[in-house]
């Protein structure tokens, strides 16, 4: 019997489809010293962003000759080393395309959320203010949306944002064929200086360095809002609320903290910085499809 250890847990219909099958299926997280012994005893690892797959967790796999796949449920495969993995036998898969669409959506409701003062105004009312004439907001209709980054959750979110009207223009590494002719591709600082919204959608640079600090944060409008849905650390937090500080950004969305739990004060209590605790795949229809293409992805793998 093959047996999958989900160490991030796994989606309760997909383990009962697994087990149907005959996979044996332990939902348990260990810290990765524990891990590393853990491994050896199963053929899939199935993880999430808690757990990180790094060269010991690999050779210790390795070393036992039994696991052969890993799975990361979700778009990127930062927390994998995957080139190592794969030198040493074991494949590496994930799933893009399960929360595209929820992530997309995250980002959008984050920049209503800043174009409107949704948040503070929902706290503000509940402390018993009524700053009616403190909120006036902008519309999202007319505006520029600035993507860095083309991939498959910013072209879900260029979509709904066409549909509002808004104008779009992004930078990617790769030819990105296929996409609308009204989108225009643009070297990322020129992306900076014409949008009105930034939203990121790349992967953590091999370095780990920010990809946006004060430099890039200073080629924006005064008037512009950035989002990162994406990865913790792309955006330099503290260049972030110094620009904030300094009145050279309007606002800020983030979903992801170069630290998780997040824990920099600046960041939590800075009154222009729209916060979710790294929510942008958890929708109840994205964690569905999660779950359909990792019991897919198994079961092609040991067909």
């Amino acid at each position: 019997m093959k047996r999958v250890l989900a160490s991030d847990g796994i989606q309760a219909d997909a383990a009962e489809k697994l087990k149907s099958l005959g996979y044996e299926v332990v939902q348990q997280f260990y810290e990765p010293e524990e891990l590393a012994k853990q491994v050896a005893e199963y053929d899939v690892l199935v993880v999430r962003s808690a757990t990180k797959v790094r060269q010991p967790i690999i050779d210790a796999a390795k070393a036992a000759g039994r696991l052969k796949l890993v799975i990361r449920g979700g778009v990127g495969v930062d927390n994998i080393d995957v080139a190592y993995a794969e030198e040493n036998g074991i494949a590496v898969r994930n799933t893009p395309r399960a929360s595209s669409a929820s992530v997309a959506e995250l980002a959008l409701g984050h920049m209503f959320a800043m174009a409107r003062y949704i948040a503070i105004a929902n706290v503000t009312m509940k402390n018993g203010e009524w700053n009616k004439k403190k909120y006036e907001g902008i519309e999202l209709g007319g505006k520029t949306l600035g993507l860095i980054g083309m991939g498959r959750i910013s072209q879900e979110l260029a979509k709904r944002a066409c549909a509002l009207g808004m104008k779009i223009i992004y930078t990617d590494v790769m030819e990105i064929k296929g996409l609308p002719a009204e989108y225009t591709c643009m070297s990322r600082d020129e992306v900076l200086k014409n949008a009105d919204f930034v939203s990121l959608h790349i992967p953590m640079p091999a370095d780990k360095k920010p990809v946006i600090g004060a430099a890039e944060l200073a080629l924006m409008k005064p008037t512009a809002f950035i989002v990162n849905t994406a990865r913790g650390g792309l955006v330099c937090e503290d260049a972030l609320c110094d620009a904030l500080d300094n009145g050279a950004l309007a606002g800020a969305a983030l979903d992801v903290y170069a630290e998780e739990p997040a824990k920099n004060e600046r960041v939590l209590k800075h009154p222009k910085i729209s916060l979710t605790p790294h929510i942008g795949g958890s929708t109840k229809e994205a964690q569905g499809r999660i779950g359909e293409e990792i019991v897919d992805i198994i079961t092609k793998f040991f067909a």
